[in-house]
């Protein structure tokens, strides 16, 4: 028998193969599958934490069209990376000490230096980080105790300056947040006055949510700070100031509380941390694919009447 050329035995297997390479053009695959992660506190009309949900409980809507709630875990163990910024400008400086003692508290009982990160950010005139991402609580607490004021002096030389709030959110969510997984968490404490920054407050949001980081505000003034000589300089008051904070904790799916007689600041670290750690985490892969990178609108509610779930209204679709 005469054996074959090696010129026949590939038309042969060209040949062979034709039928499955046109089977292999009509296959699409899909190299990687967008799922959406939502975070959300569900509380009674009373404020109490509910805990005992699944997934049957909720309802999931993209831009106004149901959607299938694929994944779901309660009291997620997902790292946790937290930001602090303190607003270090004069018309905190009655209230710092208790700031940053109370913050030290919250880092204590809720970083597991396993798995979790913090970093810390002061904003006056300017933006200064003062810890980058640790998982370490030491270098946590000595970094907080290097927070400080702008001396009289520099307040004298900045009278064009002013406080950069807006500035410090997006900065903190657009260059540390935003290349993180996990859950992420804003925890600003401020009388919520800006008085300089270049970016709006719009924008400063929209980094947030593109970043999937929660917003949570401390509402934290000195009622006579704006009364005195530096009036003037500092600018602003503290009812405009609370409707911004609230507006970013809204807008994220944080939340806002404010230091008052009956609401310590301790009080308000320790809501903070239970919520932290009651959140459901909601997983699910939208019906319209990706085909521009935009901002989509999120409601997630609860089907039992009476129950008020937080969560962010939106998010950042990206291509």
């Amino acid at each position: 028998m005469r054996t074959p050329s090696r010129r026949q035995l590939l038309a042969a297997a060209g040949t062979l193969c034709a039928p499955l390479a046109r089977a292999w053009q009509d296959v699409t695959f899909s190299t990687e599958i967008k799922v959406v992660n939502v975070l959300a506190t569900v509380r009674r009309s009373n404020g109490e934490i509910v805990r005992s949900l699944t997934k049957d409980d909720f309802v999931l809507t993209e831009n106004g069209r149901p959607q299938q709630i694929r994944y779901f875990s309660a009291e997620t163990d997902l790292p946790l990376t937290i930001g602090l910024l303190i607003d270090t400008s004069w018309s905190q400086r009655r209230v710092m000490d208790a700031e940053k003692v109370a913050s030290f508290a919250f880092v204590e009982e809720v970083l597991r230096e396993a798995t979790d990160h913090v970093f810390l950010v002061q904003f006056d005139m300017g933006i200064q980080f003062r810890q980058k991402l640790t998982s370490s609580r030491r270098e946590f607490e000595d970094a907080l105790r290097r927070v400080e004021l702008p001396s009289m002096r520099q307040l004298e030389l900045q009278r064009d300056g002013g406080t950069l709030l807006y500035e410090a959110v997006a900065v903190a969510a657009r260059d540390v947040m935003r290349p993180l997984e996990g859950r992420k968490a804003l925890i600003i404490l401020s009388d919520g006055v800006d008085t300089q920054s270049e970016v709006p407050l719009s924008t400063a949001i929209e980094e947030a949510q593109r970043a999937g980081t929660l917003i949570y505000s401390i509402v934290f003034s000195d009622a006579n700070a704006y009364g005195t000589s530096l009036g003037p300089l500092l600018g602003g008051g503290d009812s405009h100031g609370r409707s911004v904070l609230q507006r970013f904790s809204r807008e994220t799916g944080g939340r806002c509380l404010e230091v008052s007689r009956t609401l310590s600041i301790e009080q308000i670290f320790k809501d903070i941390q239970d919520e932290l750690r009651s959140q459901y985490n909601l997983g699910y892969v939208s019906d319209v694919p990706v085909r521009i990178s935009e901002f989509r609108k999120l409601q997630l509610s609860a089907k039992q009447k009476g129950l008020q779930v937080q969560s962010q209204t939106r998010y950042w679709a990206k291509r």
